[in-house]
């Protein structure tokens, strides 16, 4: 039996399922994207200053700083970006520190917040962060709060060009040593506000800006990462310390003045480790005004020139401000024994994939390799770290300087010690 197609048959089914394979790669990327939400891709910004491995974007470019990245970025972004001059280097340095604190408090368990130079810096984190996990959540919080922090500090370091320090708190009162002023018969002040506080409040709602822009909060995926960002930022706001100097002759402290100050950013991410330990399992609410709680965005500052956020004027009654544009969705916990999440908890739906074996799918290594800690009980023993799979022991020979003196002028001398190590690597 013979069939004739003749080529303008031919060419219209081509045409047709090339057109249905296109249809069902934007159904898949689109699910994929859903499940995710939008907000992440400029993490990638995190790569600026490294060796160039986007040659196909920017050929004979050895090292990209972060405006190559400004194409990446959503028009929201961009034009907070455009704006502010030298917020772009701040959020990258922000990135970075978010990627180091990650991986020092990971580095003895089997997911170790490793990143990979992907293109353009997708899936920066691996594939990880397609699952609402506890492992994503604590991506989310710890580069919140990492922008937080370095757009804060760049303020005070004047390194942006439309904030400096926060002067929200040289307007207050000098305080006096018994805490009341109408007692200032001595006049003896215990401080006065002065110096350069750190600009959280400029920091806060930029980074709100920036890093939610692209989360609706319409899908339970994209309300978690609204959630666990806005934990991030306010476990930076908690952490405001101050810091104070004293002025006089002799040593003495006549006057003392202070200001405010964030600390380093090892203290945000032991406190949100610790939340990651206890984060909360929520599920979708069922409320029956769950309309009026999908505005996710009902945070977000609608003419950052009238609400002040390009000067100091940003934090003229800060915390009543920010009150008012809270997320107003409601997480449920998905046991109904629990307490709902606060505002400084850290949230998840999904449960965490095993990371022992290696895993492509989800970019997930595995611990084959990894070291061990043979006398450890904890999560870094050979036993949890290998999942009872055994370990190898070796020992080897570490040759590094050490005994090292100065010698005027002006040169170092060292030994070369080499001590005798034993390690353990998982099988």
């Amino acid at each position: 039996m013979r069939v004739d197609i003749d080529n303008m048959e031919v060419t219209v089914i081509i045409v047709m399922l090339l057109s249905l394979s296109e249809a069902t790669n934007i159904g898949d990327m689109s699910a994929r994207s859903k499940n995710r939400g939008k907000g992440s891709m400029w993490w990638g910004i995190a790569k600026a200053g490294e060796p160039n491995n986007l040659s196909p974007l920017s050929p004979g470019v050895p090292y990209l700083d972060s405006s190559a990245y400004y194409g990446t970025l959503r028009r929201k972004q961009r034009r907070l970006a455009r704006e502010n001059p030298g917020l772009l280097d701040a959020i990258a340095k922000g990135a970075k520190m978010a990627i180091n604190e990650c991986q020092f408090q990971f580095r003895n368990q089997r997911w170790n917040c490793s990143t990979r130079n992907f293109l353009r810096g997708k899936n920066l984190f691996g594939k990880i962060v397609d699952r609402g996990c506890r492992e994503t959540s604590f991506i989310y919080a710890i580069t919140s709060a990492a922008v937080t922090h370095a757009i804060a500090r760049a303020c005070s370091e004047g390194t942006i060009d439309t904030c400096n320090c926060d002067t929200h708190y040289k307007g207050r009162p000098q305080v006096f040593a018994n805490g009341n002023n109408a007692a200032a018969v001595a006049n003896v002040r215990d401080f006065e506000w002065g110096g350069c506080s750190d600009n959280i409040g400029f920091g806060f709602d930029v980074s709100r800006e920036f890093v939610d822009t692209g989360e609706r909060g319409k899908s339970l995926r994209e309300k978690i990462n609204l959630h666990n960002n806005e934990a991030g930022r306010w476990h930076v706001q908690s952490q405001m310390r101050q810091e104070c100097k004293c002025h006089g002759m002799s040593g003495s402290c006549t006057v003392k003045t202070c200001w405010m100050r964030l600390p380093s950013f090892r203290v945000i991410g032991d406190l949100l480790k610790d939340r990651f330990d206890g984060a909360s399992h929520v599920t979708a609410s069922n409320g029956g005004n769950g309309r009026n709680n999908n505005k996710g965005h009902s945070n977000r500052l609608k003419h950052p020139r009238m609400n002040s956020i390009m000067s100091n004027s940003i934090h003229a009654k800060r915390e009543n401000r920010r009150k008012l544009h809270k997320y107003n969705f409601q997480l449920k916990p998905f046991n109904p024994e629990h307490k709902p999440p606060g505002v400084k908890d850290l949230v998840y739906y999904e449960m965490s994939p095993g990371f022992c074996e290696k895993n492509p799918k989800l970019g997930i290594q595995g611990t084959h390799g990894r070291h061990c800690n043979d006398t450890s009980m904890g999560v870094e023993g050979c036993d949890i770290m290998c999942c009872g799979r055994g370990y190898r022991t070796q020992e080897i020979v570490v040759v590094e300087r050490c005994n090292c003196t100065f010698h005027w002028c002006c040169e170092v001398k060292c030994d070369i010690c080499r001590t005798r190590k034993t390690i353990h690597t998982c099988v």
